[in-house]
C-alpha cells in the first residue's frame, strides 16, 4: 500500500503508545489488518509499515482511524488519529465506539445495519473481545444525559425570483434509491410511528423465542435500516424523540440479540454496545442497564465469568435501587450467573438470594417495563437451575429446572428447551443415566426443529458430559434416536 512521502519529525506520540500498549511493530500490523478485515478492507500492512509510521510517513485513507480504534481497544480509553501524532480523516467506526452525541449514534448503529443486511459476511465472523466491554459500560456509567436529541426540519431560504422547493440531499437520494423514499430525512415521525416499531418488536421477539434468532434476523436488518434509520434522521420533537431512540435501542438490542443467538457474536457484542448508547439518548436508564445485563449473559456463556459479574455490577450500580422489583431481580440473577461460571458458590448463592427477595417485593399491579416481563419465578427458577448446575449441586439444579418446567409458557420455547437440558445434566450428575438420556433426546428434537446455534451447543455440552458413559445402552440408544436430529 502506497504511503505519502515520509516526514522529517519522528513520531513520538506513536513511539509512546505503542510502548504503553506492549505491542511490536508486527503486533500493530497485524491488529490493523485485522480490524481492516472488519471493515472489507484487505490492507496487508506489516512491521516494516510500522516502522515508517514511526520515522513520520502518514498512512493514507482511513488507516489513521483504525489505528486510533486498535489503541482505544487495547488501552480503554477513547484515542483519535491526533492523538497518535497522525494526520485526521474521516471517521472509520467499528461498533465498539460509545457514540459521543446522539447524531453520532445514529451514524454508527446505521452504519453497522448497512453492512449487516449486505454482503459483509466477514461481519458475521468478527470474534467477541472482553476487551471492548470496558470503555462503553464505564462510559454510560458515568456519562452525562443527552441534554437533546430533536431534531428540526433545517430552514431553506429560496433565491429571490424562485420557488420555495427543499433541494433533495444526497442522502435523501440514497435513501431512496434503498426503497425508503416515504421515509426519507425530514419525515415527520409520529406517535403512529413509534407504535410501529413497538410492534415490530414484539413480532420478532416472539418469532426469536418459538424459533430461534437465525429465523427471521435479516428481515429484522432490514427493516431497521429501511425503516427504523430513515426515522432517526427524519424531524421530531424531544418526547417523541426519547421514545424513538427507546425503541431504537430495543430493536437493535434483539437484532444482537438473534446474532447472538446464531453465534456471530462479534456483531452481537456491537448490537449490544450500540443499544446502550441508544437507550441513553432515550434517556431510559433502566433500559440500558438491561442491555448490560444483556451483555453479562454474552460474557457467561462465552465463559468470561468475571466481565460478566462486573457488567452485572454495573448495571445495578446504573440503576440504583428505583428500579421495579423484577428489573432489580434480574440485575442480581445476571450478577449470579457470572458467580456460577467462577464456581464462587458463596457470592453465587448470595446473588440468587437478592434476586429471590426482590421478586417477592413485586405485588400485583406494579408497573414493569415491557422488556422486563418475561422475568417471572419460571425465569428465577431457570437462573437457579442454570446456577446450580455449574456448581455440580445438581439435586438442586433439579428441582429448580424441574419447577421453571412446569411454570414456563409454551412459547418460550427455546429456553424450555435449555432448562429441559439442564436438567437433563442434573440428572446426569445424579446418576440418573436413563432419565437423563431421556430428557436429552427430547431437547436434541427441539433444537434440530429451531434456528439457534445456541440450541445446539447445549445439547452438544450435554453429549460431551455422555462420554464417559459411551457404551452404556441408554446411551447408545440416545446416539441412535439423535443421529439425524441436526441434519
Amino acid at each position: 500500500m502506497t504511503e505519502r512521502p515520509a516526514q522529517r519529525t519522528p513520531n513520538r506520540q506513536l513511539a509512546a503508545l505503542i510502548a504503553e500498549a506492549g505491542f511490536s511493530n508486527a503486533g500493530l500490523a497485524r491488529r490493523v489488518d485485522q480490524l481492516g478485515l472488519e471493515h472489507g478492507l484487505d490492507l496487508r500492512y506489516d512491521k516494516t509499515s510500522v516502522t515508517r509510521w514511526l520515522r513520520g510517513q502518514q498512512p493514507r485513507g482511513t488507516t489513521p482511524a483504525l489505528i486510533a480504534e486498535v489503541f482505544t481497544r487495547r488501552l480503554g480509553r477513547r484515542l483519535t488519529a491526533q492523538d497518535l501524532g497522525l494526520d485526521a480523516c474521516a471517521p472509520v467506526y467499528a461498533g465498539l465506539e460509545f457514540a459521543a452525541t446522539p447524531e453520532e449514534a445514529v451514524d454508527i448503529v446505521g452504519g453497522l445495519w448497512r453492512k449487516d443486511s449486505g454482503s459483509h459476511a466477514e461481519l458475521r465472523k468478527i470474534a467477541f473481545t472482553s476487551a471492548g466491554l470496558v470503555v462503553p459500560s464505564r462510559d454510560w456509567l458515568i456519562g452525562r444525559p443527552d441534554e437533546k436529541v430533536a431534531r428540526a426540519e433545517p430552514v431553506r431560504v429560496p433565491a429571490q425570483g424562485r420557488s420555495p422547493v427543499r433541494p433533495v440531499t444526497p442522502a435523501e437520494l440514497a435513501a431512496r434509491r434503498r426503497g425508503a423514499a416515504d421515509r426519507a430525512p425530514g419525515h415527520r415521525v409520529t406517535a403512529g410511528d413509534i407504535a410501529a416499531l413497538r410492534s415490530v418488536g414484539e413480532l420478532f421477539r416472539t418469532l426469536d423465542d418459538a424459533y430461534g434468532g437465525g429465523h427471521a434476523r435479516q428481515a429484522l436488518v432490514r427493516y431497521l435500516e429501511h425503516e427504523l434509520e430513515p426515522m432517526l434522521r427524519g424531524t421530531y420533537g424531544e418526547q417523541t424523540g426519547r421514545r424513538l431512540f427507546a425503541a431504537a435501542a430495543d430493536l437493535t438490542r434483539l437484532a444482537g440479540w438473534t446474532s447472538y443467538d446464531i453465534a456471530a457474536h462479534g456483531l452481537a457484542q456491537r448490537y449490544f454496545v450500540q443499544a446502550l448508547r441508544l437507550a441513553q439518548a432515550a434517556g431510559d436508564r433502566a433500559y440500558g442497564a438491561f442491555v448490560l445485563v444483556t451483555m453479562s449473559r454474552q460474557a457467561v456463556y462465552l465463559g468470561h465469568g468475571r466481565e460478566a459479574v462486573q457488567l452485572a455490577r454495573v448495571a445495578q450500580q446504573g440503576v440504583g435501587s428505583s428500579a421495579p422489583p423484577a428489573v432489580q431481580a434480574l440485575l442480581h440473577a445476571a450478577e449470579a450467573r457470572g458467580h456460577g461460571v467462577l464456581g464462587e458458590v458463596r457470592a453465587c448463592t448470595a446473588a440468587l438470594v437478592r434476586a429471590e427477595r426482590a421478586l417477592d417485593a413485586a405485588r400485583p399491579g406494579d408497573e414493569v417495563p415491557h422488556w422486563a416481563r418475561f422475568f417471572d419465578e419460571a425465569q428465577l427458577a431457570d437462573e437457579f437451575g442454570h446456577c446450580h448446575r455449574d456448581l455440580q449441586q445438581f439435586r438442586a439444579a433439579a428441582q429448580h429446572a424441574e419447577r421453571s418446567l412446569q411454570l414456563r409458557a409454551p412459547g418460550y420455547a427455546r429456553s424450555r428447551l435449555f432448562c429441559r437440558v439442564v436438567l437433563a445434566t442434573a440428572r446426569l450428575g445424579l446418576g440418573e443415566l436413563d432419565q437423563a438420556c431421556q430428557l436429552g433426546a427430547e431437547a436434541a428434537a427441539q433444537a434440530g426443529e429451531m434456528r439457534s446455534v445456541r440450541a445446539v451447543e447445549y445439547v452438544r455440552d450435554f453429549e460431551r458430559r455422555l462420554e464417559p458413559y459411551r457404551d452404556a445402552a441408554a446411551v447408545r440408544a440416545y446416539r441412535d434416536r439423535v443421529a439425524t436430529a441436526f441434519v
